[in-house]
């Protein structure tokens, strides 16, 4: 070998292992595509949110504010590996049932719901939003310690795993955060395998489990939300007022909307929660079926970015994890529209960095945090 040719060598070889391309992004550990869709997003659910807050400079500011909070969250966690999350995701989530617990115990009364805890000097704090993140790390941790795809013994441990903070929750009660975060433990065992055979049979016992929970679990104001979703003209100026003057916003939103700042239902508060659950109806009136569109279009990016995530990691843990965050999320905005446009029960979900709120906001931008740190940390 020539000397040309050792040095071309070794000029090439002092550099195996490293890679001089990583972008300022990979750095700081920040996807740029999803940091750039959801300032968009809540862009927009500033500007919406001041309109079906008829103007209300004070609530926009303080909702700005949970906005810089959440982002603060999503880029600090962003900065911590996924290797860290993994080793304290058990204490985490045991944390987790001791705070559900505590609030069935000690919680605070509010509207006929117990699902706060007060915190002295700080105000009160409600764990079941954290449990949306608790137990799907909790089912990844699980899970990537198995064989995959899971026998029967894994997905029955993986199960209890979700059944029991999922019944805390429900007890409160809170149906609506019940369901989304057995959904979010239910798409962790979904993602690892979960064989069609048994996927099959869990459709199956729902029917009986439905009936089991109708009879038995739910409280009246709960089933008179089934019974009006499939019947709100039979108490339009009750139980049904709220999904009537949803669809009448939706509807006279009509292709382009009324222009901004000009929906009626909302400022003239027909439009009941126009602000918070009910929001995108208020948006749908200003911005019409367009406006409507151009959002969609922007989660289902956020989605498609967050399964793009999951697919590049090498890791079990944090593949599952970010996959089960992604489809969380699509179930967030899914419930939302699904039930201020009337195919769904009205179960109080928020519509993801649109709706007034802080605590929701800042445990949504923890899991994207979770999401970058899986793809600025470890990629194939």
């Amino acid at each position: 070998m020539s000397k040309n040719q050792q040095y071309r060598f070794s000029r090439q070889t002092h550099h195996f292992g490293r890679d001089d391309n990583i972008s300022i992004w990979q750095r700081i550990h920040i996807d740029p595509w999803l940091m750039l869709l959801l300032l968009t997003v809540c862009f927009i659910g500033l500007a919406i949110l001041y309109s079906a807050s008829t103007q209300d400079v004070a609530m926009v500011t303080r909702q700005m504010v949970s906005y810089l909070i959440a982002f603060s969250v999503m880029i600090g966690m962003a900065q911590i590996p996924p290797g860290m999350y993994r080793d304290f995701t058990p204490f985490f989530y045991v944390i987790g049932l001791f705070s559900l617990i505590l609030v069935d115990l000690i919680g605070e009364v509010r509207m006929g719901a117990q699902r706060w805890i007060a915190i002295p000097g700080f105000g009160s704090v409600q764990p079941s939003e954290f449990m949306k993140l608790g137990l799907p790390m909790m089912c990844a941790w699980y899970l990537s310690r198995r064989d995959l795809p899971p026998n029967l013994i894994t997905v029955a441990s993986t199960l209890a795993i979700i059944v029991v903070p999922v019944l805390l929750i429900a007890k409160e009660p809170d149906l609506g955060t019940s369901l989304l975060v057995a959904a979010s433990g239910f798409f962790v065992l979904f993602l690892a395998g979960l064989p069609w055979w048994m996927i099959g049979s869990a459709i199956g016992l729902m029917i009986p489990l439905v009936w089991a929970g109708w009879m038995f679990f739910m409280h009246d104001y709960q089933k008179q939300r089934v019974l009006t979703l499939l019947n709100p003209e039979a108490d339009m100026l009750g139980a049904g007022w709220n999904i009537t003057q949803s669809k009448t916003a939706i509807g006279a939103g009509g292709l382009t909307g009324k222009g901004y700042l000009e929906g009626t239902q909302s400022h003239l508060h027909f439009l009941p929660e126009g602000h918070t659950d009910f929001i995108i109806a208020a948006f749908s009136e200003e911005f019409g079926l367009l406006g409507v569109s151009v959002l969609m279009f922007l989660y289902a990016c956020i989605l498609v970015r967050s399964l793009f995530i999951a697919s590049v990691h090498v890791d079990t843990y944090g593949r599952l994890l970010a996959g089960a965050i992604g489809m969380s999320f699509f179930v967030y905005v899914f419930v939302n529209i699904g039930m201020v446009g009337g195919i769904l029960p009205i179960v109080g979900v928020p519509l993801p960095l649109i709706s007034y709120g802080g605590t929701a906001i800042i445990t949504l931008m923890a899991g994207f945090g979770l999401l970058m740190s899986v793809y600025t940390h470890n990629t194939k």
